[in-house]
């Protein structure tokens, strides 16, 4: 079994970020149970997504971004639509890398104090640095399963401190309610966990385990166990942050804090470990994408150790290691970033769903007329969804 894990393993880990983390702590702290079905239907809709794409990486055995770039023969529509890419992908993911050090920083607080928490910040980018420079994607795959595993069993375990109604629980997950209040809510669940630049991630990375269209079974398996593993394990901060009495709940580490005084320092420690693998995780999946994506988008045909994709993942590292430690918050670059996430994700929905139709690239293995009814119902979502996040940054409504 577990050497069909692969790739999927690396998305569920990167959509488990602080901003994960925050949001579900938010969902768990004001609504209590009540939204588990908003992270259900996610996860269902990111298992769709990530197939596809995964699919396609095998069958095509190229990047999402390249495929795309060819399938597009109108060059102006090539370029609008490679734009809106670089622009979402590389200054997006650059402008979240700082939130994503953060993260695995407030995790280290919570472990160990803020004595040299000065330090962290470097501490993590110099792990993160480590992993990637090895160039090794059979490295990266271990360490993310043993991140995964340091997560799930951080937050299970805090979930199981706080001692669930499992009754209230099955009817939140299974019984959709719209609380009053609780739409931005549960659209930052939804947006947190359907990710962009995973799509393109994921379609790049199942081709550095898997050659063959023979292994198509052992590609779903793999995103299929992965990814339903994140969703447990984002559950279970909403579970867990149910428990909290206090409504003072503007980030990750609120949680932590919330949890300590109800159930002791163990809770503030398996939180700060479940935190630091999170924040861990996700800094080194984002400049890894966006390495994918200007690789894919400038037909560079470069691998994990050439010195240009090697130029782009240091590039954003960097920045998000120094925006931390000197405490610079470029609002602007931030709010661009949402804006363009918010329209690429429906502009990539219809492409994939469009290319993976492609008898020319898919051959027999393009789209069932199931997999379709599923991929325009999260186009219809995504569009919403992308609406929301863009008019909320304009704070139109």
């Amino acid at each position: 079994m577990f050497k069909k894990i692969g790739p999927g393993v690396l998305i569920a880990a990167a959509f488990i970020g602080p901003g994960t983390i925050t949001a579900c702590s938010i969902a768990g702290v004001g609504f209590g149970y009540a939204l588990l079905w908003a992270m259900f239907l996610s996860i269902l809709a990111t298992m769709a997504l990530q197939e596809m794409a995964a699919r396609l990486g095998v069958v095509s055995q190229k990047g999402l971004a390249l495929v795309i770039r060819e399938q597009l023969k109108s060059k102006w529509i090539r370029i609008a639509v490679l734009m809106i890419i670089i622009g979402a992908i590389l200054i997006g993911n650059t402008a979240y890398e700082a939130g994503n050090i953060g993260g695995a920083t407030l995790g280290m607080t919570a472990l160990f104090g803020n004595k040299y928490s000065v330090y962290y910040p470097f501490i993590v980018g110099f792990l993160a640095f480590a992993l990637l420079w090895m160039g090794s994607y059979k490295v990266l795959e271990k360490v993310f399963v043993g991140l995964i595993f340091l997560m799930s069993l951080s937050f299970i375990v805090t979930a199981i401190i706080t001692q669930p109604d499992v009754s209230l629980i099955l009817k939140g997950l299974f019984l959709p309610t719209f609380p009053e209040e609780g739409l931005l809510t549960i659209i930052a669940l939804v947006g947190t966990t359907v990710v962009p630049y995973n799509l393109f991630l994921h379609a790049s990375l199942v081709n550095e385990k898997w050659k063959s269209k023979d292994d198509l079974r052992s590609v779903r398996w793999d995103t299929i166990v992965s990814i339903a593993t994140g969703g447990f394990i984002s559950m279970t901060i909403i579970i867990a942050a149910a428990a909290i009495p206090s409504k003072e709940i503007v980030g990750a580490l609120d949680l932590a804090k919330g949890l300590e005084p109800l159930f002791g320092n163990a809770a503030r420690y398996f939180m700060g470990v479940g935190l630091f693998a999170a924040g861990i995780t996700s800094a080194i999946t984002a400049p890894l994408a966006a390495a994918y994506v200007a690789n894919n988008c400038f037909g560079w045909n470069a691998d994990l150790k050439d010195w240009k994709f090697r130029l782009v993942w240091i590039l954003i590292l960097g920045v998000g290691v120094l925006s931390l430690s000197l405490k610079i918050r470029p609002i602007e670059i931030i709010q661009f970033a949402q804006i363009a996430n918010g329209a690429l994700l429906p502009v990539i929905a219809i492409l994939l769903v469009w290319i993976v139709n492609k008898n020319e690239v898919m051959g027999k293995y393009r789209n069932s007329f199931i997999h379709n009814i599923i991929g325009f119902t999260i186009i219809v979502l995504s569009i919403f969804l992308g609406a929301k996040s863009i008019f909320k940054v304009f704070d139109l409504f």
